[in-house]
């Protein structure tokens, strides 16, 4: 090519460099708005994860790893291979290396919603769409986005995130902050994370994260019973339990608050005193009726969650419809490797609105 190039006339020249300047010049674009530079340094941040890889089955045989950390880690390979071969998930070779961070959190997540609704700030972006959160790995800029948020009238929600997926486009490392978490939680990572790598619906936050969390769970579970620990298999089982109870509980809370905004119309002070009076009543509920029903998480950290409209619709984005993904996995016999397939497909027949999908099929297989 670059022979070509000195050889011509120069069209072929210009031919040759046209990408490239078109490239530049929406690189400069994007560079010059918030969106552009939010991309930029999030690149940035995630091509030196990627640059510190180190494949795994190295790590477990060096000699400086501590045992704790070689089985977990073989643990992590054991699992992608699992939802490879038993899920169908597409694992590539995520998962397979290792990145050691500078610090013990991989990103911060910042959130925010209006104060009299139901409605979420959203950023768009390449590729994924529409989102309901922006994660950022400088955390510095993640608190000065969150107390600009919070200054400009909007519930904010800041929250830790110790994984991340690329949906596929390169092969995601484990990160440390993930090997920190105990093999429940890591086996359910690694299910939840390649379920993004095999199926993400575009401007579906709500539904690619439940999603995920449903095949996480689920996924965990049948994982620790092939290995035989029916033990482990057992409390993955009321974790996902102890999930759908909490998602049930939001779910009413928000209708509940969608209720109380709709009957006050114009009038915003009414809204939001009403607002203030269910998530007193949800305090009271958390701690006296929730709490008691729970199997395996902890009822005291009830009493402390952050109750505004922004820590509830970020809880919704990970516990939205999580029965109905059951009901799908109840009409495949408790097939996980059917379920997913069966809840993909409806999702694709319906990129609108996957979740009522998933719901007209389930009625429709019980009709018959």
């Amino acid at each position: 090519m670059i022979k070509l190039a000195r050889q011509g006339n120069g069209r072929e020249t210009a031919w040759i460099w046209l990408p490239a300047l078109l490239l530049l010049v929406v690189l400069s674009s994007l560079l010059l708005t918030s969106t552009g530079c939010y991309i930029y340094r999030g690149a940035l941040a995630e091509a030196w994860v990627l640059r510190h890889r180190r494949s795994i089955a190295a790590v477990i045989a060096d000699s400086a790893t501590s045992a704790s950390d070689r089985a977990k880690l073989g643990l992590v390979l054991d699992a992608r291979r699992f939802a490879a071969e038993s899920i169908g998930l597409r694992a590539g070779k995520s998962f397979t290396t290792y990145t050691v961070l500078r610090h013990d959190t991989l990103v911060l997540v910042v959130s925010a919603a209006y104060r009299d609704q139901l409605r979420p700030l959203t950023w768009w972006f390449p590729i994924v769409g529409r989102v309901p959160y922006k994660g950022f790995f400088d955390f510095r800029a993640a608190l000065r986005a969150a107390t600009a948020l919070d200054a400009r009238g909007f519930d904010t929600n800041v929250r830790p995130s110790p994984a991340f997926s690329t949906l596929g486009f390169f092969n995601d490392p484990l990160v440390s902050t993930t090997l920190e978490d105990d093999s429940l939680e890591l086996a359910n990572t690694v299910f939840h994370e390649l379920t993004h790598n095999t199926f993400y619906a575009g401007s579906q936050a709500t539904f690619n994260e439940s999603f995920a969390n449903f095949v996480g769970y689920r996924g965990a579970a049948a994982f620790f019973r092939a290995r035989g620990s029916e033990a482990a298999a057992q409390t993955v089982d009321g974790l996902w339990a102890d999930t759908k109870l909490l998602g049930a509980v939001w779910g009413d809370v928000y209708q509940s608050l969608d209720s109380a905004f709709r009957a006050h119309p114009g009038d915003r002070a009414a809204r939001i005193a009403a607002r203030d009076t269910i998530y007193t009543r949800l305090r009271e509920h958390l701690v006296t009726d929730v709490a008691p029903r729970l199997r395996v998480v902890r009822p005291a950290g009830l009493a402390r969650i952050r109750l505004d409209n922004a820590s509830l619709l970020a809880r919704r984005v990970y516990l939205t419809g999580l029965d109905g993904f059951d009901a799908v996995y109840d009409r495949c016999g408790g097939n996980l490797r059917c379920a997913v397939a069966r809840i993909i497909a409806l999702a694709r027949s319906e990129p609108r609105d996957p979740f009522d999908a998933v719901a007209r099929w389930t009625r429709g297989s019980v009709g018959r």
